[in-house]
């Protein structure tokens, strides 16, 4: 699932980190320039959501994810972490792959479809690994692109759909 609006600057490739609060801190940073908020109210909003409940989804993914009144459409990135960090997945592999997501409000309904899309197209296995792999940004977007021109043809919503379009 690639978000219309996701482009080689949200890739991040080989991030250095002490673990899970260090990551969630330097990916803010990157996509609250993104979308226009404050970093700390993004790192906080994450933090939020990783303290009711981890967002490891397993195979060393993670989807880090919150909800902005503040925005009006949805803002992601990509991060392939340097080393893998517990995130709390419920197989218990730590994670090196992170998709992170910011959310507008406003767009609740469309929110769950969409997240459950991206969960199914990075839990096929040709691509969490095509991404452990990929040595440049154009190569992670070579990857999501193909897959999901795959995979079109699976159910969300009207709405969702029109959050989400191949590059």
């Amino acid at each position: 699932m690639i978000f219309k609006n996701l482009s080689e600057k949200d890739v991040t490739l080989d991030l250095v980190t002490k673990g899970k609060l260090s990551a969630l801190s330097k990916i803010a940073v990157r996509i609250a320039r993104r979308a226009g908020v404050d970093d700390q109210v993004v790192l906080r909003r994450l933090w939020k959501r990783e303290s009711g409940g981890a967002t490891g989804i397993g195979r060393g993914i993670a989807v880090p994810h919150a909800l902005f009144p503040s925005i009006s459409c949805p803002v992601a990135s990509f991060t392939r972490l340097a080393a893998p960090i517990n995130f709390g997945s419920p197989d218990g592999d730590p994670v090196d792959l992170v998709f992170t997501l910011l959310w507008p409000r406003s767009a609740t309904a469309t929110f769950l479809p969409a997240l459950a899309q991206l969960c199914r197209l990075v839990r096929a296995p040709q691509i969490h690994e095509g991404l452990r792999l990929a040595r440049s940004s154009d190569e992670v977007m070579a990857i999501l692109d193909n897959d999901l021109k795959a995979t079109n043809e699976l159910p969300i919503s009207d709405r969702a759909a029109a959050w989400v379009s191949p590059r």
